[in-house]
């Protein structure tokens, strides 16, 4: 049966990176667009990543990057995965695919006619984000789960999961969460509580 993996999103310093692993998250992600109140430079992304266990895997998040600025960062940070949250279409989305760092496309969501758009995207999973005029994520708010009657690609869900609701997330059967505000004290650092309460309450639907 499928363990959904579980991506703890937004990692700005080393010790919430090792709460989060303690606690039992698959992937740590780092947020490179500048805009982001959960910013990381590049230089502490790379201290934190040579710093953590290598069954750890590592994701980067990038808005409208280049596709050298991509590389670059991946090469350096040891990503295994690049996520791309921004405008790229999918011509950029296959450049991408075609270095071997896994890719994750993120598709903001207003309603169900937005999950056809998948489709257009080689990558190696899609993750699915609450739709903002204001903000490429990190919104903390969810989109209507129903609309997801049949999942048939590797889909990260994103958007406003929290200890409360992650069972329901999770029985879904997605790939993964992708979990960010939901787990934070405040936007770039994380509740030690909350990411407790998040693994736990997950433990009893995660098969």
């Amino acid at each position: 049966m499928l363990v959904t993996k579980v991506k703890i999103c937004g990692i700005t310093n080393y010790e919430d990176a090792v709460a989060s692993v303690d606690c039992g998250a698959d992937i740590i992600g780092f947020n490179f667009y500048p805009k982001s109140p959960r910013y990381i430079p590049v230089e502490k992304a790379i201290e934190i990543a040579r710093s953590l266990p290598g069954f750890v895997e590592l994701a980067g998040v990038f808005v409208n990057s280049t596709l050298d600025q991509i590389r670059q960062i991946a090469h350096d940070c040891y990503l295994d995965w690049v996520q791309l949250h921004g405008d790229e279409g999918p011509e950029f989305c296959r450049s991408v695919a075609a270095d071997s760092v896994k890719v994750i496309k993120a598709i903001r969501i207003k309603d169900k006619a937005d999950l056809s758009s998948m489709d257009q995207y080689l990558a190696d999973a899609i993750l699915l984000d609450s739709y903002s005029p204001e903000s490429y994520g990190g919104t903390g708010k969810a989109f209507d789960w129903s609309i997801l009657d049949r999942i048939e690609r590797r889909i990260f869900l994103a958007g406003g999961i929290n200890p409360d609701n992650a069972p329901v997330a999770v029985a879904l059967g997605v790939y993964g969460i992708d979990v960010c505000s939901g787990v934070e004290a405040y936007p770039g650092k994380k509740d030690p509580a909350k990411l407790k309460a998040l693994f736990e309450a997950i433990s009893q639907v995660r098969g």
